[in-house]
Parts: structure tokens; sequence; C-alpha cells
């Protein structure tokens, strides 16, 4: 079995989620008493939001590969980033190590993809829905055409991320929005919506949404426990 390199901490919240699919995923395919062989690099959060308010994406550019290059050397065969939008400089992380870094739009784009859609909503932080890191990547490499939320959903999501899900509140009002929200993109086109946010999937549930909905979490878990058993 491969060693599985974490970058994560972004936040802990989902990184935790990103534990349990990792071992569980093992544990289905191996047996009850395997589980993954894995490594964590976990960030402190408020560090990493401030400098992603601020625009400091050469700092975290910076942190990333640090922490890339410290799971190499402690022996993690493969890498992945806990997070959708940190996937800002994924680019740069595999460039400066010398193992595989598994991208969590390939693996959601392929699912989708196999499941016959095409136009897809994407929630996620104002960093994903509005730069095109994350898009761009979807359409360029996938084919995929990509129907961001409007100006005051866009807000709405982010603030929910950034205000409840990574501190791990869970509301009645927020799931009640983010409904709202993924009707929207469904009445602009949407045949399903991706959850392109680590933390979305502790709020959003498949009856919250009219169209299917694509886990970027559990694809990404799943992927990693292919590539660790694979061989």
């Amino acid at each position: 079995m491969r060693m599985i390199g974490l970058i994560g901490g972004m936040s802990w919240e989902s990184s935790a989620e990103y534990y349990r699919l990792l071992n569980q995923g093992v544990r289905d395919r191996l047996g009850p008493t395997a589980s993954a062989r894995c490594l964590l690099w976990s960030f402190d959060f408020s560090e990493i939001e401030a400098l992603q308010h601020r625009g400091d994406w050469a700092g975290l550019s910076v942190r990333m590969i640090d922490a890339a290059r410290r799971l190499e050397a402690a022996g993690a065969d493969v890498l992945l980033i806990c997070t959708n939008t940190m996937h800002r400089m994924a680019d740069e992380v595999q460039a400066a190590v010398g193992v595989p870094l598994l991208h969590i739009a390939d693996p959601t784009a392929e699912r989708i993809k196999a499941a016959g859609y095409r136009t897809i909503g994407l929630l996620g932080t104002a960093f994903t829905m509005e730069q095109d890191f994350y898009k761009g990547r979807l359409a360029e490499r996938h084919g995929l055409n990509v129907i961001v939320p409007g100006d005051a959903d866009r807000a709405t999501v982010h603030r929910i991320i950034y205000d409840e899900l990574v501190a791990g509140q869970v509301t009645a009002d927020s799931r009640d929005a983010y409904r709202g929200v993924i009707a929207r993109l469904v009445a602009a086109g949407a045949e399903a919506v991706i959850l392109g946010c680590t933390e979305i999937m502790l709020l959003v549930r498949p009856e919250d949404s009219a169209v299917p909905l694509f886990d970027t979490t559990a694809l990404h878990a799943e992927a990693a426990v292919g590539a660790a058993l694979a061989g």
C-alpha cells in the first residue's frame, strides 16, 4: 500500500472527514482490520484564512510547497491538498515535488462525465467560484460547462463557509439558504451541482437538491484510496 500524504487543516473539520473516508475506503477494499497508510500535515487555518483574504497567494504557495516537500521527505508516495480553494497553487506544488499530486477537480469531473452530465453548477468559496483555476480546469481539461451563482448568492455561500462551516457550525437557516442557491443554479440550467468546498458536505445533503450533488471530499478520498492500492 502506498503512503498518502495529506495537506490538511484547511479546515480540520474536512480533514477529519478525509481521514475517516480514507480509512473506511481501505477497510472496505482490504478487510475489517485494514486501514490507510497516511501522513497528515495540518495547518493552523487562521493563518491560511488571513492570507487568503489578503490575497497573498504567493505566500500561500510557499507554505503549500513546504508542506508538500515535508510530506514527500517523510515518505509520502502520493499527495492530496485537502481543500478545493488551495488548488489555486496545485501546479506549483506539483512542480516542486517528485510524487504525484491528485487534483481534486479531476475525479469529480470524471464522475460527472460518466454520469452523462455536461452543464454543472459550482458551489465553493468566492475564490473557487470566481477565479479561473478551478472552473478553467473543469472546462478546458474535461469539457464541462460551469455555472456559478450570482453575486448575492456567491457572497452567501462564501460567508457560511468561513463564518460557520469551518467552525463546525451547521444550522437549518444556512441549509435553507444553500437550498435556495442550488435551486437557482438548477433554474439556470445546471444538470448537477459540485460541492466544491470540502466543508459543504457537512451542511448539504442529497435531499436538499433537485439534481445530483457531487461531493468533492468523498470523490477525492476515493481516488486517493485507488491510487494507494493500485499496482
